[in-house]
């Protein structure tokens, strides 16, 4: 094992190891990446993973994020001769892995490019030069020689739809690229501290592959039919190679709970325009509640008759705009339409791609045959935002707030009376916290909230996994929390207790100047203290969010804290 480069000199570095006979894996650990899209912050860093296979011909597997361009070029010269690579295998076409395959190309004109039908046609898009290919199916195997046979499994969805896992026979080394990986930047190629890594283990699964339950059981049946998996050579994080069963199993058994949900919200969508960024943001909503998501990828050849069955078994349909062009795409959104019930929810959102379908009339249709918005449609007029996938994850959410209304109301009238009283009489302070990231803007009403130490000075708040700001609330981020007044407080309580849409603004008509750490300060606010995350504690339907103080004020000195009791202690 060789380090490059030492962690406190550089935030970049690479690390090679010999993970098995002819495998090496060439690892770029990024230390100090603190976030994923809006909603994935790390407190961890991350690591890019990539493999060498050598038989009597050589297999590269992935590559690396372009800022790893040098050194990740460096350790992979010092290797191997890239134009003596046979086979460049793409897991998928995320730029986190595949950011580095045009210049691969460069070095190696002659390699051919082995992934999915849909990996080759974006790799078509993004490299914008001819190169050999070969389009792998379930099953299909490539003998590299000496025992090397690398078998394909289609795992669409884990978490891009071009996704594909290898399996080496002779060595038994599953690499699945995302599936089982973790934000978890270390020394440790391996996963030997279980304790260390299951909490980021976790996390990542809720937000990548838990709105994607249902694929992640299609995958683990195909991975049955394989021989022992021995190692899992994941993506991002350590391999997976002391605790193989284990890890597999919490998959199993996360995504057991997730497809038996009782309510399924299908989104339909196409790799047209931002469609797939846009469909995972919605899902990533909708996934903080219990419902499931299921995705379906309409540009993939789509049987019409399991289309029809599946536009009537959602409880929930999302629905991206395809291009008005592109028939195959038209038949299948008509097969959709013909196909829902009055019983079902519906939300539209645009893609983006400059052709898309009139959204407004569809809404219609779908309105016609009874279906009850779920959300505003959501139009794209250009390219989208953080603000936009914002808006998109908040949709998803109220979707899945709707369809468990009427559990949600079962659930408040089911707690003992007695227990129910008692715990009522747990008091707490009036807060409002606010928050933002870049142009992001999100505020919540809050009573749990605690100081948790003196040295040093932090405090810990309890925010609901589907609340809007929580997405604005990881390790690293800053907020505020503004105290409320005895008294004063019922005009900032009313606004911010409403119901927003999604995307609105939280803080129109509310007087606020900007903190130190830009998040905003409500100027009638009795006292306020500036805050960043420091660490979150998963407590079932809640994060219980630790965060450090370091500045705040005192507007009033004589008045107190506003104070809020509860009559029942099962929902607020």
């Amino acid at each position: 094992m060789v380090a490059v480069t030492d962690k406190i000199e550089k935030k970049l570095t690479m690390q090679t190891a010999e993970i098995a006979d002819d495998t090496t894996a060439i690892r770029s650990l990024d230390w100090d990446r603190d976030r994923f899209d809006i909603e994935f912050g790390l407190e961890n860093g991350t690591t890019y993973n990539s493999f060498i296979i050598r038989g009597e011909k050589t297999a590269l597997v992935d590559t690396s994020h372009e800022k790893f361009r040098k050194l990740y070029f460096d350790t992979l010269n010092g290797l191997v001769n890239p134009a003596e690579i046979d086979y460049l295998i793409i897991s998928h076409t995320e730029p986190d892995h595949s950011g580095l395959v045009k210049d691969f190309l460069q070095l190696a004109p002659e390699v051919t490019v082995v992934g999915s039908k849909v990996a080759i046609q974006f790799l078509e898009n993004l490299v914008h030069q001819p190169f050999k290919n070969q389009i792998v199916k379930n099953s299909d195997r490539l003998d590299l020689g000496n025992g090397h046979e690398l078998e394909f499994v289609i795992a669409p969805n884990l978490h891009w739809p071009d996704t594909i896992f290898t399996y080496d026979h002779k060595t038994q080394i599953l690499f699945t690229c995302d599936a089982f990986g973790m934000h978890y930047c270390s020394d440790a190629t391996f996963d030997e501290d279980l304790n260390a890594i299951s909490a980021e283990y976790k996390y990542y699964y809720e937000c990548l592959m838990a709105p994607n339950a249902r694929s992640v059981m299609s995958a683990l049946k195909r991975m049955g039919e394989l021989e022992t998996v021995g190692m899992v050579a994941t993506g991002h994080g350590p391999l997976l190679s002391h605790n193989v069963d284990e890890l597999i199993g919490r998959y199993r058994n996360w995504s057991k709970n997730k497809a038996k949900a009782e309510k399924i919200v299908g989104i339909f969508y196409s790799k047209y325009g931002y469609g797939h960024k846009l469909a995972q943001a919605i899902a990533s909503g909708v996934s903080k509640t219990e419902v499931a998501v299921e995705m379906v990828d309409l540009s993939e050849d789509v049987d019409l008759q399991e289309l029809r069955e599946q536009a009537s078994r959602f409880t929930g349909i999302v629905v991206g705009m395809p291009p008005a062009s592109d028939k195959k795409l038209q038949t299948a959104l008509s097969t959709i339409l013909g196909s829902v019930n009055d019983k079902q929810a519906v939300g539209l959102f645009e893609t983006g791609g400059g052709d898309d379908e009139p959204i407004d009339p569809i809404l219609t249709k779908f309105r016609e045959a009874g279906l009850k918005p779920a959300f505003g449609a959501i139009k794209i007029k250009e390219t989208p935002t953080e603000n936009t996938y914002k808006q998109c994850e908040e949709a998803g959410t109220d979707l899945g707030q709707l369809l468990t209304r009427e559990k949600s109301i079962k659930h408040m009238k089911s707690l003992d009376a007695d227990l129910d009283k008692a715990l009522g009489r747990l008091s707490g302070g009036l807060y409002i916290i606010t928050a933002q990231r870049g142009d992001v803007k999100s505020a919540m009403l809050a009573s749990w909230v605690n100081q948790a130490s003196f040295k040093p000075l932090g405090l810990s708040i309890a925010v609901a996994k589907d609340r809007a700001i929580e997405s604005l609330m990881q390790v690293g981020d800053k907020f505020v929390l503004n105290i409320l007044e005895e008294g004063n407080y019922q005009a900032l309580m009313k606004h911010f207790l409403k119901r927003f849409l999604p995307g609105a603004d939280r803080f129109e008509g509310v007087k606020t100047q900007p903190a130190e750490n830009g998040a905003p300060i409500l100027s009638d606010a009795l006292a306020y203290v500036e805050c960043e995350v420091a660490s979150r504690m998963d407590t079932g339907d809640h994060w219980v969010v630790y965060s450090t103080v370091y500045a705040g004020k005192v507007s009033k000195a004589e008045a107190l804290t506003a104070v809020h009791h509860r009559k029942v202690g099962n929902h607020y």
